[in-house]
């Protein structure tokens, strides 16, 4: 961190958290509310809303160069400005795109695949750039609650946007699609925009312009080199996908789950989903208050967090896998509540040690480093939610029984979290409060 920039209090973490918000507003008209058009307006098939969902989780994949640039302008705000700017354009054509299907599908297809290119971009851009921007002007001790505010907030955009817009929508028409869309675009930009001004300071002083002309700025391939041969960096890189594909993997098949195995009806699994985001957000809290020590005395470390979280998570799957036996004895809601709560503990200490770890290694490589792991995670969670479902179908047609089907696949959800426990007991920082050596730093000095 540079020494000359003060670190953020907790009323610009809930800024920076405001544009997490704006960001996730724009995010789930197009991951939800166009994917529901789509299939149920239009009766399109349900692989085409999910292969554009996919897509803008493989555009991210340019998220290491959106960082690397940061880097080398030495500011985050343009970035994280633009990426908004390019995010709300493409949520807007997204939604024209999905409009103009009811009468001319493949001109609506051809802008559908350019506005979720859009959204790829511009999630990357602002994203990787916010969370860079909260591991160099965050101090140790809050950045397990700067990462719970700032995810919690995005959850919240979530929801508010898909309440509000809901209740918009109706009656259905694609004038009121693109008009409720375009008009949530440019609120959550304006939102952003205020939220951000001014947060960072001005970094382009005398002092700080000639010490960035006195070093050479490299290319974005060295850069990118440098991060990856660093150890550490590398290794949470591995974290990073293998625990968030073994978090994503559920999303399509818990619900299905409920139904074929417990007889759920269509509400009541929508009721179980509420309880497993209930405790998600619980989780997500609890590492705040109590990692942080906003509750008192401060309890455990990103390492210690990580580490439980994966674990509690490992648990929770084999309760799943071995509920079928028990039939309606089961606490199954219990135990979907007790899921989304060591998940929530699991995100944020991952979050959290991916800001305590962007500062460690070479410098003026912040960017980047958070650039990669950003990338992991949206290639993870571009994957996990289509690989459960493969893997569910495929299981069901081997073993011809449905309970046996789902019961292995979790407990390969389950395996995966152990995996991902054992690297975080690696990686994720013990202590975070440690001074950076002027060029690289000794991996040990995180520990």
């Amino acid at each position: 961190m540079n020494p000359t920039q003060a670190n953020l209090s907790w009323i610009g973490i809930i800024r920076l958290g405001l544009v997490q918000t704006a960001l996730g507003a724009i995010v789930v008209l197009t991951t939800s509310t166009l994917n529901r058009i789509m299939v149920v307006e239009y009766a399109l098939p349900a692989m085409l809303p999910g292969a554009l969902v996919g897509f803008h989780y493989a555009v991210q994949m340019s998220r290491p160069r959106w960082g690397f640039g940061s880097d080398v302008g030495g500011r985050r705000t343009p970035w994280i400005i633009g990426g908004m700017a390019v995010l709300g354009f493409g949520g807007a054509l997204a939604a024209i795109a999905t409009a103009l299907m009811s009468t001319s599908f493949y001109l609506g297809l051809y802008f559908a695949i350019v506005g979720f290119a859009l959204i790829g971009i511009g999630v990357g851009a602002s994203g990787t750039s916010l969370l860079t921007l909260l591991a160099t002007r965050v101090a140790a001790n809050r950045r397990p609650a700067a990462a719970s505010i700032v995810w919690i907030m995005m959850i919240a955009g979530f929801v508010i946007t898909a309440i509000t817009a809901g209740s918009l929508l109706d009656p259905y028409s694609e004038s009121r699609l693109v008009l409720v869309s375009c008009a949530v675009s440019v609120i959550a930009f304006i939102v952003a925009l205020l939220a951000i001004w001014g947060i960072e300071g001005d970094t382009s002083s005398a002092e700080n312009q000639s010490k960035l002309e006195e070093v050479q700025k490299p290319s974005f391939k060295t850069a990118f080199t440098d991060v990856w041969n660093e150890p550490r960096a590398r290794q949470f890189t591995i974290f990073v996908f293998v625990s968030m594909l073994a978090y994503s993997a559920q999303d399509l098949i818990l619900e299905p789950f409920a139904g074929l195995v417990f007889n759920y009806t269509p509400g009541e699994s929508t009721k179980l989903a509420g309880v497993q985001n209930g405790g998600v957000m619980l989780g997500m809290v609890l590492v705040a208050l109590i990692g942080s020590g906003l509750g008192g005395q401060k309890l455990g470390s990103m390492r210690f967090w990580a580490f439980g979280g994966c674990m509690a998570s490992a648990l929770a799957f084999v309760g799943l896998a071995v509920s079928s036996q028990f039939g309606s004895a089961w606490p199954l809601q219990t135990n979907v509540f007790l899921l989304g709560l060591s998940n929530g503990v699991f995100a944020v200490a991952a979050i959290g040690s991916m800001m305590g770890l962007a500062n460690h290694g070479v410098e003026k490589r912040e960017g980047t480093r958070m650039g990669i792991w950003g990338a992991a995670q949206a290639v993870a969670f571009g994957l996990g939610g289509f690989l459960g479902t493969v893997a569910i179908d495929v299981t069901r047609a081997l073993l011809s029984d449905v309970t046996l089907a789902y019961s292995v696949i979790f407990a390969a959800e389950a395996l995966l979290f152990v995996m991902s426990g054992l690297i975080a007991l690696k990686v994720a920082p013990q202590a975070l409060a440690r001074p950076q050596a002027p060029q690289t730093m000794n991996l040990q000095a995180a520990e």
